[in-house]
């Protein structure tokens, strides 16, 4: 009797990924890995290559982690370079991470992660997460995450935006108009299929809405264990904007697009539950606003240790143009109850709901850095009991913070204090901290070449 046919997500064996394969009648499957920026990198590899490669692994060029979003190579890294020759990294094919790809091969195509081994894993992101949540599994601890983004779409495709300079772009829609049925009625094609695609590929989304400012949206992703809520994440944002352009629209996840709107967030949500019996770690029926001990301290963590993992958070030039007041994103951090001036948030919801959110995170962020380093800041704040500063009532942006609350103005800032910084290289190795720290440096570097619009405005005459 033939076997049945099996779905994409219920593979879970490499014995299941040939099957399906086989099933499908491919000649070709897509692979991919995630790059310092949260960009995805892969292929399409021939049938054979892969079914070979289910078991043995395959060699990807490690320059993936040796490059910056636009190809350049990093000068100041010791991992990898010209004095390396940029050798092969050894990459493991991750079976439960096999998707239908909707658009491709009439609806039968495969998409894969990989998963960097070897030394390549102690600068790999998605690496760097799992050692994360390996820590948290030794403390007997289970990380759940959601993730919410905010993107803005325009009626541009790659070649318009940049013959226009990036200047002058049109939105899908005009004006402010947070929370409408009525452009989300219009778009309702775009919003549909964008919609149907997130389930196919198994990162569905809670919501998606309109946001306040011209052609703005915000999706909120269901919530899962924090691995595969990072892997849902970084799909969403690639395969998001794959599904704007497929229909002639450019989608962007930049921090902050234009100066006169609020920067695009990337917020998360993060709870933590006891591995044996499952009863979450967050809640207290009998404290105040439900905040366990352990909630205190978590939190306690994340808000000593946010300055110095800002770069791991807010990783470009232009995330810090959205980091100032009064623009819906925190400048020191902070928390309160249910208060969204503040950087961390929170949240009152019972055993299943009971829940922090780390509000610092922007659109542009890496998910699998940026939630290695909220978990992981929480973790470390656990095991010293950190307790956290008393929760900001009314607007954090009106209120004086101890000076160690500040977090760092820029990129470069940001990365210097990475670099210094003894918590960050217990908690996620010294390895992980140079190589990113140095990628920060090169990004700032590489901002500091451009004479920007606003150089020229200011000083070509007058100066």
């Amino acid at each position: 009797m033939a076997a049945s046919n099996i779905s994409a997500r219920s593979v879970r064996t490499a014995a299941q990924a040939r099957r399906i394969v086989s099933q499908r009648g491919l000649e070709y499957v897509k692979v991919g890995v995630f790059d310092m920026d949260g960009v995805l990198r892969g292929k399409y590899m021939g049938v054979e290559k892969f079914l070979s490669s289910l078991n043995n692994g395959f060699g990807f060029c490690d320059v993936i982690l040796g490059w910056d979003s636009n190809d350049q190579l990093y000068d100041n890294t010791t991992f990898t370079g010209w004095h390396t020759g940029y050798p092969d990294a050894d990459v493991r094919i991750l079976p439960e991470t096999c998707r239908d790809l909707p658009h491709e091969f009439d609806g039968r195509g495969l998409f894969f992660l990989g998963a960097f081994e070897g030394a390549a894993e102690s600068v790999c992101p998605r690496g760097l997460l799992a050692r994360v949540l390996g820590r948290a599994k030794d403390m007997g601890l289970a990380a759940t995450a959601a993730l919410e983004y905010e993107f803005f779409v325009f009626d541009e495709t790659p070649e318009s935006a940049a013959a226009k300079g990036y200047r002058g772009l049109q939105p899908i829609t005009p004006g402010n108009f947070g929370y409408s049925v009525l452009r989300s009625s219009t778009w309702a094609d775009f919003y549909g299929e964008l919609l149907k695609l997130c389930t196919d590929m198994d990162f569905p989304l809670e919501g998606l809405h309109t946001e306040t400012g011209p052609g703005v949206l915000e999706a909120s992703l269901d919530k899962d264990l924090a691995m595969a809520a990072a892997d849902k994440a970084a799909l969403f944002k690639t395969f998001a904007k794959v599904e704007a352009q497929r229909h002639g629209l450019m989608a962007t996840f930049m921090a902050k697009w234009s100066e006169d709107y609020p920067g695009q967030s990337g917020h998360i949500h993060l709870s933590l539950n006891k591995i044996k019996g499952g009863a979450s770690l967050f809640h207290d029926a009998k404290a105040e606003n439900g905040i366990s001990t352990a909630m205190r301290h978590f939190i306690g963590g994340q808000q000593a240790l946010m300055p110095e993992l800002l770069a791991m958070i807010a990783p470009t030039v232009n995330a810090y143009t959205r980091l100032i007041p009064g623009f819906w994103a925190p400048t020191e951090a902070t928390w309160g109850m249910d208060n969204r001036t503040c950087a961390l948030r929170g949240i009152s919801g019972g055993p299943k709901s009971q829940r922090v959110e780390f509000r610092v995170a922007a659109a542009d962020a890496n998910p699998y850095i940026a939630l290695a380093a909220a978990i992981g800041s929480g973790l470390w704040g656990l095991e010293h009991q950190i307790e956290p500063t008393a929760p900001i009532t009314g607007n954090a942006y009106d209120q004086t913070h101890p000076k160690r609350l500040a977090l760092p103005r820029s990129l470069g800032a940001a990365a210097e204090r990475l670099q210094g910084s003894k918590a960050a290289r217990e908690l996620f190795g010294d390895a992980f901290v140079d190589h990113f720290s140095a990628s920060r440096e090169w990004e700032e570097r590489q901002s500091r070449r451009a004479v920007t619009d606003w150089q020229l405005q200011r000083y070509f005459e007058i100066i």
